[in-house]
């Protein structure tokens, strides 16, 4: 898993069918301290998520066992919105 911020949308007017009706969000990967990370990922959005939220993806084999993400072509799926990270400052 994954945490990351909404940074945009993709569209795509032409898309593999099994795809049809499904979000498209770009992410930037964050740390746990809420710093960002290099680089971005394109995830399918299952739970509704808007811009600058922080997300919770998953990827690889686990994305297709997201809800409604079965026998479907994705890589990254958000499966949450994180309402709050805590850390333990012990060493």
């Amino acid at each position: 898993m994954t945490l990351g911020r909404v940074a945009g949308t993709v569209v795509a007017t032409r898309k593999d069918p099994r795809l049809e009706g499904h979000t498209l969000l770009i992410v930037k990967p964050v740390s746990p301290e809420g710093k960002e990370e290099a680089g971005y990922l394109v995830a399918v959005d299952t739970v509704s998520a808007g811009n600058r939220e922080l997300v919770l993806t998953v990827s690889g084999s686990s994305a297709r066992m997201a809800h409604g993400c079965k026998d479907k072509p994705v890589d990254c799926v958000i499966v949450g919105i994180v309402d709050e990270v805590a850390l333990d400052d012990r060493k």
